[in-house]
């Protein structure tokens, strides 16, 4: 089945790049084009959303920023499913934080230069890199980052108001995510001390967990042990 695979804030495919899957599932990388002026991310997910083949059944996994376009992209296509990897349904369910900064349009008196500096000075922290090669990784992700296209991005999810959960979507989510901590969310998959890198971390697991979701075209025959392990 077609896969589109959907990076993570100003990320690219690399991050997905130690997943295993079966080889029944296709897989597609979806590359970021520039948004335009003020556009928001409903708008620039139905943009995207133009490269997708729907005449034949397909999926999308997006990962943080990756699977809020997910989520837009599943209120138009009605995919056969949906997976969102360390990212959210609800704006609703955004840190409070990133809620309040949206609210008094705080983005607007940072330099997009700075935000990224920023963003590499706290990479370890906040994403939960562990080893070198991760962190080699993530340095050079944020390094091939377009500041404003970051920017942009940044803005984007912090004016993001949906309400609206999509039929047939899944939430893989970790326990140690420092970006997007949701508490009130409810996560079909949890993983135990998953970071906000554990597409990468924990791909084995992760892996699995699609597999049986795409495989299964998004029915309920999941194996009860994958469930909130």
């Amino acid at each position: 089945m077609n896969t589109y695979f959907i990076s993570g804030l100003g990320a690219d495919q690399r991050i997905f790049s130690r997943l295993k899957l079966s080889e029944k599932i296709t897989v597609i990388h979806i590359d970021w084009i520039d948004p335009h002026k003020n556009e928001s991310l409903e708008a620039y997910a139905e943009r995207l959303s133009q490269i997708i083949d729907t005449s034949r059944p397909f999926a999308l996994v997006g990962v943080s920023f990756g699977g809020m376009i997910a989520v837009e992209m599943a209120k138009r296509l009605k995919p056969v499913a949906t997976i969102i990897i360390s990212s959210t349904m609800l704006s609703s369910h955004l840190p409070g934080l990133y809620r309040f900064a949206g609210k008094f349009k705080l983005l607007k008196f940072i330099p997009a230069k700075f935000l990224k500096a920023s963003n590499k000075l706290t990479q370890h922290y906040f994403f939960g890199t562990k080893s070198s090669n991760e962190k080699i990784l993530l340095n050079r992700i944020i390094e091939d980052t377009d500041p404003h296209f970051l920017k942009w991005a940044i803005g984007s999810i912090l004016s993001w108001r949906n309400k609206t959960v999509p039929e047939r979507i899944y939430h893989i989510h970790g326990t140690q995510d420092k970006i997007l901590y949701a508490r009130i969310a409810k996560p079909d998959f949890v993983i135990n001390n998953g970071t906000h890198f554990m597409v990468y971390q924990n791909a084995k697991q992760i892996s699995g967990i699609i597999d049986q979701l795409i495989l299964n075209n998004g029915t309920e025959n999941l194996t009860p042990l994958a469930k909130n392990d």
